[in-house]
């Protein structure tokens, strides 16, 4: 009898508390969700606010001869910057050739074996490169093919980029081979795959739309470098497809064009901006475009 009359007397309280640490956790739930709605409110604004003003700005001077023909001397009105373009993708395309392979193996290793000596090197220095100015890279890459060549080069540039893109690629891909779940490994070792097999045919497939990702965003931050350009590729006014000629770049190009005293180039300069922000953007979104793809093809819910 006296447990059935104290229940009801014992659980009220324990109700009341339970209504109150709800009514608490609600509102804080409330807070922090109002917190970080407006602190991505603040992040997304900045980019927006550019993105919007170069697009005004750039595309009163955009026009099919800025894609299809060469500078043009200062004081003659109209030309373009395919030069520029064409010498863009030529040097990010030799960091890719450079930079990818090097850093998808280099994650494979830190992944596969992360406290030996030389895992435990990769990621250190790895960390120290993601840390590193860019300019920095452009001088180095100066000092070991710029000066030993006697010339600039579109190579000594994709070298630079190269640099550049291989912590970035590298540490995302070692962390996408990480989410990979290991029972996959261990099943393709345990039905006789060798090692590098069931690296590049099972791991390197489950973990690819990540490691797309980096690498388009390795490639994004590559192609917008103008520091290192200044040291390497040093720009021309010619259309050059030899990576052992210096070659114009947008970076470059809209350094050049926006520090210069002539209205003409300085709107040209906008325009190049508008140019380099849509490639960067068309890339990203060519990215989630083929690793959506992907996923369809392979039945997968994203």
């Amino acid at each position: 009898m006296n447990q059935t009359q104290n229940h009801p007397r014992t659980s009220a309280p324990l109700l009341g508390m339970s209504k109150a640490h709800f009514a608490r956790r609600k509102i804080t739930n409330i807070v922090m969700l109002s917190l970080t709605g407006a602190a991505t409110v603040l992040a997304i604004i900045p980019l927006l606010w550019i993105t919007l003003y170069v697009t005004i700005q750039g595309s009163r001077f955009l026009n099919i001869e800025f894609f299809t023909q060469l500078p043009t001397p200062v004081g003659v009105p109209g030309g373009g910057i395919v030069n520029a373009i064409v010498g863009t993708g030529l040097v990010v395309g030799v960091a890719c050739v450079i930079a990818i392979p090097v850093a998808i193996i280099g994650a494979f290793f830190a992944a596969d074996y992360p406290n030996t000596p030389l895992g435990l090197a990769i990621r250190f220095g790895t960390d120290v490169l993601s840390g590193i100015p860019s300019i920095v890279m452009g001088i180095f890459a100066y000092t070991i093919i710029v000066l030993p060549q006697r010339r600039f080069s579109a190579f000594a540039a994709g070298v630079a980029l190269a640099i550049i893109m291989l912590p970035l690629v590298l540490r995302t891909t070692e962390e996408m081979l990480k989410l990979v779940p290991r029972g996959l490994r261990e099943g393709s070792l345990a039905l006789g795959a060798s090692n590098w097999k069931t690296s590049v045919q099972v791991l390197l497939p489950a973990a690819l739309n990540g490691v797309v990702t980096g690498i388009m965003l390795a490639i994004a931050r590559a192609a917008g470098e103008a520091a290192p350009m200044l040291f390497t590729a040093f720009g021309s006014t010619g259309l050059v497809t030899d990576l052992n000629e210096s070659t114009a770049t947008l970076p470059h190009t809209i350094y050049i064009y926006a520090m210069s005293p002539f209205k003409d180039w300085q709107e040209k300069a906008w325009a190049a901006a508008l140019v380099l922000i849509a490639l960067v953007l068309g890339l990203n979104i060519l990215a989630r475009a083929l690793t959506w793809w992907r996923a369809r093809q392979m039945g997968l819910n994203y």
